[in-house]
């Protein structure tokens, strides 16, 4: 077979790319839909202006800026809190990479991509713990999205918005503004991923505008740079800060861990390869190493003209007292907010949830009951302190995640050699079909890593829901470098389970695809 003239029943493939052959029969049954089939090589059109504007949007958000600012209240000064992200950032790109190749080269999302190590039914369990974690986000994106509407609002409308009678513990102007939030997402993600794509494009430099002119605005309020930058660390450079520093490190990378799995729900639309790897570099690392240094910086900010650090941007916002102002800083959130929940939190889950039942729930139907479930998981209580917002949540939804990652890289780069026969993602007993839809291999490297990542889960006194000394004591030690532990640990594990329980037909080694370079 060659690039150019394939059998009618071999892929096609042009530039490193794959695709089902013309004229083949298209994947039907119970484990295809129209929404999880390759995309078409023609149809693979983002650049690495798209991948870069599209983490731009994600980066640039008031999730992200929280996450920052958040480790100046911890007692970090701007400097150590800039180094913590920006090194989070460049670890988390390396997964990121190594996953998103699949997507230009083969088409396929997430689930299918799964579908390679944990079995065609198997692939339901990432698939699913990686949409309840985009549920989770989805809904505190949603209730900050929803918190800033409610307060900049205020300062528009006056005493009768945010004086309201109380439901539920908040004025029901509040719960307005979240429901007002939720629906206008709704309204975007049913238009489909080329929607999302040119409202990506031109919501980045939007963001990136306002947060520089709110960067000004404390300067000025704050006489200068000079106050800023001078807050002195909480936490100096001795062990103190360390014992902050790893699970402060492990909770940023934790952050971007649920994209390290399903990039390939966006870099399956890319031209080619060099359009995801450049887009991602340039747009991951460096956006969020900038808006982390802005961030702290107006948080350091606050610090100096307020006498604390105000790690809520809707919150230091609403300080405004000019009209104009407050309306830019409103629609500002808004669409930072869009940017980040639509792409980041609602596009995987659509993909996950269409993939449990392909023939009954559609990209849209997911979609719908991703926003459904992110209102009943209560947003608002992992929002309630910093302390529970990294170490709590993100440390142990990255610990969790990684595992998944450290399968899904062992399985493509190590034992493939990034060698996928597509036709079988969609079929029963094809080599991809292990024991009845699972590769038992996957699940057990998944459960001894998430034992190992999370088992030690602890929190402090009052802080969080797990014991002081851990769940499992023993397993205390690791809890602090989750997502590590849990990325190498599967990693090391699936590949050993493979090489001694090999799976019978052919579902390790696939044949070579010739003009097909990696």
């Amino acid at each position: 077979m060659t690039a150019t003239s394939p059998s009618p029943a071999e892929p096609t493939v042009s530039g490193g790319r794959v695709e089902l052959p013309p004229g083949a029969a298209v994947p039907t049954g119970p484990y295809a839909n129209e929404d999880l089939l390759p995309v078409p090589i023609a149809k693979r059109r983002w650049t690495t202006y798209n991948f870069t504007a599209l983490w731009v949007g994600m980066a640039h958000n008031l999730a992200s800026w929280t996450l920052a600012s958040s480790l100046v209240a911890l007692g970090m000064d701007w400097k150590q809190a800039v180094f913590t992200i920006a090194l989070a950032n460049v670890i988390v790109l390396v997964p990121m990479l190594l996953t998103g190749h699949a997507g230009p080269r083969y088409g396929i999302p997430f689930p299918v991509f799964a579908r390679a190590s944990f079995g065609v039914r198997g692939a339901n369990l990432p698939a699913l713990v990686r949409a309840a974690v985009a549920c989770a986000w989805f809904g505190i994106q949603t209730w900050i999205g929803g918190s800033g509407i409610f307060l900049l609002a205020g300062k528009l409308l006056g005493d009768w918005w945010t004086g309201a009678a109380h439901v539920g513990g908040y004025p029901w102007t509040q719960w307005l503004s979240f429901a007002l939030f939720w629906v206008l997402q709704i309204g975007i993600i049913v238009r489909g991923m080329e929607t999302l794509r040119r409202f990506e494009n031109w919501a980045a430099p939007f963001v990136i505008v306002g947060a520089i002119a709110l960067l000004i605005w404390m300067s000025v309020k704050a006489g200068g740079f000079g106050p800023i930058i001078d807050q002195p660390s909480k936490l100096g450079w001795g062990s103190g800060f360390w014992k902050v520093f790893f699970p402060a490190l492990m909770g940023m990378i934790g952050f971007w861990s649920t994209l390290s799995l399903n990039i390939p729900d966006f870099t399956r639309y890319g031209a080619n390869q060099r359009a995801q790897f450049w887009g991602q570099s340039l747009g991951l690392p460096t956006t969020m190493t900038a808006f982390a240094l802005l961030s702290v910086l107006v948080t350091s900010g606050s610090q100096a003209v307020y006498g604390k650090a105000i790690w809520d941007p809707i919150e230091l916002t609403a300080k405004l007292d000019n009209w104009a102002g407050v309306l830019y800083a409103l629609v500002t959130v808004l669409i930072a907010t869009l940017s980040v929940n639509i792409a980041a939190n609602v596009v995987s889950p659509a993909f996950d949830l269409s993939n449990i039942a392909p023939r009954h729930i559609t990209f849209r139907t997911g979609a719908l009951i991703t926003a459904v479930i992110g209102v009943v998981i209560f947003p608002w209580k992992l929002l309630a302190s910093p302390q529970a917002y990294i170490f709590t949540w993100l440390g142990t939804v990255g610990g969790l995640l990684g595992t998944v990652a450290g399968i899904l890289i062992a399985d493509y780069w190590v034992l493939r050699r990034t060698r996928l026969d597509l036709a079988d993602l969609y079929r029963a007993e094809g080599r991809y079909w292990y024991d009845g839809g699972w590769n038992w291999r996957a699940v057990a490297a998944f459960a001894v890593g998430g034992f190992l990542a999370i088992g030690g889960s602890y929190s402090a006194p009052g802080t969080g829901p797990f014991p002081a000394d851990g769940m499992i004591p023993m397993l205390k030690p690791l809890a602090d470098y989750g997502w590590a532990v849990g990325l190498a640990s599967a990693f090391v594990l699936y590949i050993l389970l493979t090489r001694l329980f090999p799976a019978t037909g052919r579902a390790v080694t696939p044949a070579p695809v010739e003009g097909a370079p990696a």
